[in-house]
């Protein structure tokens, strides 16, 4: 190819490009207009019998790109209609040099059934018939439609270049009453989409390259002629304002004659001739005309920013304010807040591709303002800063700085990445490297807690969760932040609910430092995730409390257990439920994850019958808190009774046995009951509570948790219950404890001594693993199962 011809070619194809992105209908008005457009078009919504069928142009000149920007706008306009059988009903003709019916009126009757029937349709191709499509609908009609009284409206999504005349069937349309929408796409032919268009025209023509504002002129438009009823903003109307349509006019010109070589039948012959050479020249046309648009009241009227704080409108009711110095303790320049508690604080911040540039710009300048709010020379702590995506950066090591200046820069500093989002692999390294040979103040005690604040707004690529007990396992206190789709995620990340902070709208986020700063001195009251427990639960499941309220129980457990940390070295927890017998749901060691855990409390079934409380608490004590059943010996044990009251009267003894074999009890009694004996089954007052409803369960959670880890932090007799098996004996001995057997062998007496060996009793000991030591716990859980393999085997 000529060089000039290929060098032309590529200026046309970039230029063509580059003015696809230029705005083809501009609004002659401010930008803060602009936005209030765009906010309202997002939130507008109508809801009256109307049919509206879409006439997507599926023809070659619009090709397969904006066809599917077509679909998409019909997709978004779906999403502000009240779509039902009684209400809106939705149609869908694409129309190249035949028009097809997708589905008629008729065939879908939800919002999720026609979005998806939409995506699912196929560009055809072809000419551009768009009066053969006008045709086809005055012929078949609204295919599938009601009766005349429902409003019938036509919206036509195409580029105006038809190859037939469109001003007649157009006009025999509307004058049977239909109500026509042109929707310019791509670079659109205004002529033809004026023809195609209702009067008043201005009202009645859209563009498709800017969605909010198409909803809007769209829903303005129904609504001014009482079409659809909506609820908005007082104060909210519609106005016109200037604006201006482009389009883009390409024309043929003959630049010139080249030298051209042809063929010729004739061996080795080439034939020289003259061919002319042509350019195409591209013009932007314009068409000046009013738009009619629906605002509301700006929220910034309305002054909510304190202390000499800037107000900015961000949509439709948001904004935020820009805070002079020594305000910006929240979202609307109250007086800066302070740290009142003194910890070692991380913030590990998402730099990974899935939060994006923009996400990872936005943690940045939460960050600072955090800092900015809360963070001064004089707090009793440290910070630091880390980033992570496939690797980890600690960008501000904890303890390097402490005034707010250095801090702020050292944020600055931090470089979007990209890249997998490990954050698994993210905690591991937090754990070995992030609060290394952290300095510590004259007047601040060493060993001050630490706390690493996750933000991310992508989900893990790699194992998080089991990462994640780790870290938590090392006394580290997790907080996330992050959107409402990974609330989830975040919450088996920090091991409980309330360290997730999850926010709406980015603005929203900003919105949240006080909340974080609350969490992160509350980290001592959230549960006892260090404190290391043996609990079960036992639920009433009789008649008398019915199965609604036995749902709620469960949902009240599977709440609670929110709260520990469920591995095999700090939480274990057990359920029984009880009619008129005990049924073991799961054992101690049975779930070692919150997940598992709360799918088997889910399906814990509904027992009815009259309650027998005493045969559970039996039942608990011989054959649910003890080694066999994965009970720890040198580890507290709680049951949590929850009771209707019915029943209790065979549960004396049995509770007394428990607290005897040094097991907690605590009874928690429903409804308008009798007290009766359950005081003296819960062993005194402090250990019995009693809730008036059902529904009351969750407002008595942090109580009973709090009782919880009270009672677990008391001391334990090593030797109750006996961790012996076989009718060992056991002996404490130097804090710890050995086990005297007969007939048997091992730490608990699990073995049986085989025929031949001569010794009739033996000591073997058995070391309880200390609080906090990790390995030991693994060791006492390897010879457990140990345990109950002989056992199995030899029963």
């Amino acid at each position: 190819m000529n060089p000039l011809l290929l060098f032309d070619f590529i200026c046309i194809f970039l230029f063509s490009k580059a003015s696809a992105l230029w705005s083809i209908q501009e609004l002659h008005v401010n930008q803060e207009t602009i936005e209030k457009i765009s906010a309202a078009g997002q939130l507008m919504n109508c809801s009256a019998p109307v049919d509206i069928l879409f006439l997507l142009d599926g023809s070659y000149s619009i090709g397969k790109g904006s066809f599917e920007r077509s679909k998409h706008v019909a997709i978004k306009l779906c999403d502000a209609l009240d779509i039902s059988p009684e209400k809106i009903r939705v149609a869908v003709i694409q129309f190249s040099s035949t028009p097809h019916l997708e589905f008629a009126l008729d065939a879908y009757f939800s919002k999720r059934e026609i979005k998806d029937k939409l995506k699912k349709i196929v560009f055809k191709g072809g000419r551009t018939e768009t009066g053969l499509a006008l045709k086809y609908v005055l012929r078949k009609g609204f295919r599938g439609g009601r009766n005349s009284t429902v409003p019938q409206i036509l919206i036509i999504l195409t580029d105006g270049r038809s190859q037939g005349s469109v001003a007649i069937p157009a006009k025999q349309l509307k004058e049977r009453g239909v109500i026509v929408f042109a929707v310019g796409v791509s670079f659109p032919r205004w002529e033809e989409l004026h023809a195609l268009a209702s009067e008043p025209v201005e009202w009645h023509l859209l563009f498709a390259e800017d969605i909010d504002d198409a909803s809007n002129g769209l829903y303005t438009t129904l609504m001014s002629s009482s079409i659809c009823s909506a609820a908005f903003l007082a104060g909210c109307r519609a106005d016109s304002y200037p604006c201006e349509r482009k389009t883009l006019e390409r024309a043929k010109e003959l630049v010139g004659n080249y030298f051209c070589w042809k063929g010729s039948k004739s061996n080795n012959v080439v034939h020289t001739s003259l061919c002319p050479f042509y350019n195409w020249r591209n013009t932007f046309i314009k068409y000046p005309s009013r738009c009619y648009r629906t605002t509301c009241p700006d929220p910034c009227d309305s002054h909510p920013c304190q202390n000499g704080g800037t107000c900015i409108q961000q949509e439709l009711e948001g904004y935020h304010c820009v805070c002079p110095v020594g305000f910006g303790g929240d979202a609307n320049c109250a007086p800066k807040l302070s740290l009142e508690c003194s910890v070692n604080l991380l913030f590990l911040v998402d730099s990974s591709s899935s939060t994006s540039l923009e996400g990872f710009l936005r943690y940045k300048a939460f960050l600072k303002r955090f800092l900015e709010a809360v963070w001064s020379r004089d707090t009793p702590g440290n910070v630091g800063v880390a980033q992570y995506s496939s690797d980890v950066k600690l960008v501000v090591r904890v303890g390097d700085f402490s005034d707010v200046l250095s801090l702020v820069k050292g944020v600055d500093s931090m470089q979007f990445i990209g890249g997998s989002t490990l954050t698994g692999k993210a905690l591991w390294y937090i754990v070995q490297h992030g609060f290394k040979n952290v300095p510590v103040f004259a007047d601040v005690p060493d060993e001050l807690p630490h706390v690493v604040v996750l933000l991310t707004d992508s989900s893990a690529q790699d194992s998080v969760v089991e990462a994640a007990k780790y870290t938590r396992g090392q006394d580290i206190f997790l907080i996330g932040i992050g959107s409402e789709f990974l609330k989830a995620e975040l919450d088996e990340i920090t091991g409980n609910p309330k360290q997730t902070i999850i926010y709406s709208t980015p603005q929203d986020l900003f919105k949240k430092i006080p909340e974080l700063q609350e969490k992160i001195c509350s980290i001592d009251s959230l549960g006892c995730p260090s404190q290391s427990v043996d609990l079960v639960f036992a639920l009433d499941s009789s008649a008398s409390v019915g199965r609604e309220n036995f749902v709620q129980l469960k949902h009240f457990v599977s709440s609670l257990s929110l709260q520990f940390d469920i591995n095999r070295d700090v939480t274990q927890i057990g359920l029984v439920v009880y009619g008129k017998r005990p049924r073991t749901i799961f054992n101690l060691d049975t779930h070692v994850s919150s997940s598992a855990l709360h799918e088997a409390i889910s399906q814990a079934p509904f027992g009815g019958g009259s309650a027998s409380l005493g045969s559970s608490l039996l039942h608990i004590h011989d054959d649910v808190m003890t080694v066999q059943k994965g009970a720890r010996p040198g580890v507290k044990k709680i049951v949590v009774v929850v009771t209707g009251g019915t029943g209790v009267e065979d549960a004396i003894v049995p509770a007394q046995q428990l607290r005897n074999n040094d097991i907690s009890l605590f009874v928690i009694g429903m409804g308008q009951l009798q007290m009766g004996s359950l005081p003296r089954i819960a062993g005194s007052h402090d250990n019995l509570l009693r809730i008036s409803s059902y529904e009351d369960l969750k407002n008595n959670e942090d109580l009973i948790i709090e009782k919880i880890c009270d009672e677990a932090k008391r001391p334990v007799n090593l030797c109750k219950p006996n961790p012996c098996m076989n009718d060992g004996v056991c002996v404490p001995r130097n804090g710890s404890y050995q086990c005297r057997c007969q007939g048997w062998e091992g730490p608990h007496c699990e073995n049986r001594i085989q025929r031949g060996d001569t010794s009739p009793s033996q000591m073997h000991s058995a070391r309880p693993p200390a609080q906090r030591n990790r390995r030991g716990w693994w060791q006492l859980y390897g010879a457990h199962q140990h345990s109950k393999r002989h056992i199995q085997q030899n029963h």
